[in-house]
């Protein structure tokens, strides 16, 4: 099977080129030959690719600094994952489009549904949200996977910054009134080649397309994450840290955050005998990956 990812660089994307996946190719666009802004370049690359299945792995993910850069997250966001979704459709390839719990705006008590009204708070949320319409509407044969808090051992993420943080201070605050699942970029990765092996071996099954939710197992806040990662640091002999447990209030930014990012997995499973492996295990399998670093 060859997988076209679009994306280079980020945890997605990074993730999936380095899987060792029996029978698996991954090829792996990224500007400038495919830029989402410039539609004729992805139309361009991925004909050229000639992928079995697309993965769009790329995205603007700067969340504050969407505030002030709407037009750009929609480029990005909005109109090139249309972009995508159009040149996969155009060689009848399935299209698996990465998402995001920010679609939700959090005040629901309890984990989301997948059928569940949208109603982002952010820029960056809305330019996903409209992503994902433009991707569904553009293709019969689209997967939307909505996921939260990824982390890798690689890139710019939560766990990375933590163990920056403990690395010179001793004391971390970090909001704890903000709760979802962390997600290791390996498992999401994993996750989306089981997907794009089922869509491309029974591509007439219409109940194997749709929204679907896909985060690691188990929840936790942002302060709860932080403390497993300097107690899980420490007992490998790295760096760890106290954790300050805050009120968002206390820690303002540019972008509204939802305070629940809890998504219900229960659809994956059922559809496609998806199940992530619990935060923590993730979170210890990217600390060890680190220390071989």
């Amino acid at each position: 099977m060859r997988l076209c990812v679009t994306g280079t660089r980020g945890q997605v994307a990074s993730a999936l080129q380095g899987m060792q996946s029996p029978g698996v190719e991954v090829i792996a666009l990224g500007r400038p030959s495919c830029d989402l802004a410039d539609r004729a370049s992805v139309l361009a690359a991925i004909e050229a690719a000639r992928p079995d299945v697309v993965v769009n792995a790329a995205a603007y993910t700067a969340v504050d600094q969407a505030e002030t850069e709407r037009e750009r997250a929609f480029l990005i966001n909005d109109a090139g994952a249309g972009h995508v979704a159009d040149a996969a459709a155009s060689i009848g390839a399935p299209i698996i489009h990465i998402s995001t719990d920010y679609v939700f705006d959090g005040r629901k008590p309890t984990p989301y549904g997948e059928d569940d009204p949208v109603s982002p708070v952010s820029v960056y949320g809305a330019s996903k949200r409209a992503g994902e319409e433009r991707v569904l509407a553009a293709s019969p044969r689209a997967v939307v996977l909505r996921t939260s808090w990824v982390f890798s051992h690689e890139g710019a993420n939560f766990l990375r910054t933590m163990l920056r943080l403990a690395a010179d201070r001793d004391l971390v605050r970090v909001v704890s009134d903000q709760f979802g699942a962390p997600t290791y970029a390996p498992d999401l990765a994993a996750a989306c080649v089981t997907i794009a092996r089922g869509v491309a071996s029974a591509p007439a099954d219409r109940g194997l397309y749709g929204i679907f939710h896909v985060t690691g197992g188990g929840d936790t806040s942002w302060a709860g994450f932080a403390s497993a990662i300097f107690s899980a640091s420490r007992a490998r002999g790295g760096k760890g840290a106290d954790v300050q447990p805050i009120a968002t209030a206390e820690y303002p930014t540019p972008a509204t955050r939802p305070a629940n990012s809890r998504l219900d997995g229960g659809r994956v499973a059922a559809v496609h005998g998806i199940r992530l492996p619990h935060w923590a295990d993730a979170m210890g399998r990217c600390l060890d990956r680190l220390g071989r670093q």
